[in-house]
């Protein structure tokens, strides 16, 4: 009887362990990177080959670092979640064209609209892969100062922005 109660309580405790994971949300996958500052880089504008990005040209403001990809479907799903963001002006959106073709980047932007003050150009995804990107979207929060405050790993929902970027947004603005 007693060599069936190892197992069986190993068992159990798989199981509890397996009911637990499944109560927890993939998007909110901690990152190291949270309460860190952004990491830099220097990229050409989507729009705009003869100019350049970095973090250091945001010191002073709260941003929001948008990983996208005209290829991306998700993307595609938040897009006009993004466009009304913009168009309440409570944070400067950045995008990150990631692994994509300027092409096809402007052309999506065209034709879905453009919730961007500017869009850089990741063609290799290594700034992505600084960022610790999993895929596309991810969506960062950045303070004056230029902290990580925020992560969001994948689509950005209306409940998302309401009821967590928008008051850290008014927060940060106000800090």
């Amino acid at each position: 009887m007693s060599r069936f109660l190892i197992p069986l309580a190993l068992f159990v405790f798989l199981i509890a362990m397996l009911g637990l994971g499944l109560r927890l949300n993939p998007r909110e996958v901690p990152s190291p990177l949270i309460n860190k500052p952004a990491p830099d880089f220097h990229l050409t504008q989507l729009q705009a080959a003869d100019k350049s990005i970095s973090p250091q040209d945001l010191k002073g403001k709260v941003w929001l670092l948008n990983v996208w990809a005209s290829w991306c479907e998700s993307c595609r799903l938040e897009h006009p979640d993004l466009m009304e963001l913009s168009r309440q002006h409570l944070v400067t959106i950045i995008g990150l064209n990631y692994k994509d073709t300027r092409l096809n980047g402007i052309n999506t932007l065209r034709d879905m609209g453009d919730p961007y003050e500017l869009s850089g150009f990741d063609v290799d995804g290594r700034v992505g892969i600084d960022y610790g990107v999993y895929g596309v979207p991810e969506t960062f929060l950045i303070d004056k100062a230029g902290v990580i405050r925020y992560k969001q790993i994948g689509v950005l929902t209306p409940d998302v922005i309401a009821e967590k970027l928008i008051p850290l947004i008014n927060k940060l603005n106000h800090a």
